[in-house]
């Protein structure tokens, strides 16, 4: 049995609502993001693949702002979760999010083969829309910041 810690948001997602490239567990062509408490602040790690490369020995920045994406609707989903009372393992659904923008900002061309690790800091705007600052980290260096205004994803994408 896992940890509570090690549960990610996404592993508790309906199968319904699990099929993003990005994040989605049953999307068997996707990335599989997985996005999880770590103190206060989320962290979500992934190791790009060779193919995701821009040019030799660097990450494709489409990657990047993608992971910076999910990562920022896992942390809104994890902040509401836990507003409403509840944490990853607890068998209660996690509400789900879609994006309402993205910003990305590349500091730094971002290493090939070295796990990346985003690390989300959680503001809540409205009760239903949350603004997640992101750091994406290769090893210790900085490669790239991002902001992701997440909200509660409309009924009407429920099919």
């Amino acid at each position: 049995m896992k940890n509570q810690s090690e549960i990610a948001i996404q592993d508790e997602y309906a199968d319904s609502f699990a099929w993003c490239y990005g994040c989605g567990r049953l999307n068997k062509e996707g990335h599989h993001f997985r996005t999880m408490w770590n103190g206060e602040k989320t962290v979500t790690l992934y190791k790009p693949k060779e193919a995701h490369t821009a040019i030799p020995g660097f990450v494709y920045g489409g990657l990047i702002a993608s992971f910076v994406d999910c990562h920022g609707t896992g942390s809104a989903s994890l902040a509401l979760h836990r507003k409403n009372g509840f944490e990853p393992g607890s068998g209660k659904e996690p509400p789900r999010f879609v994006t309402a923008s993205l910003h990305v900002d590349y500091v730094k061309p971002t290493p090939q083969g070295i796990a990346l690790k985003a690390i989300g800091v959680i503001e809540e705007i409205h009760p239903k829309k949350f603004k997640v600052k992101t750091e994406v980290y290769a090893g210790d260096t900085l490669c790239a910041t991002g902001e992701v205004v997440a909200v509660v994803m409309p009924a009407s994408f429920a099919k």
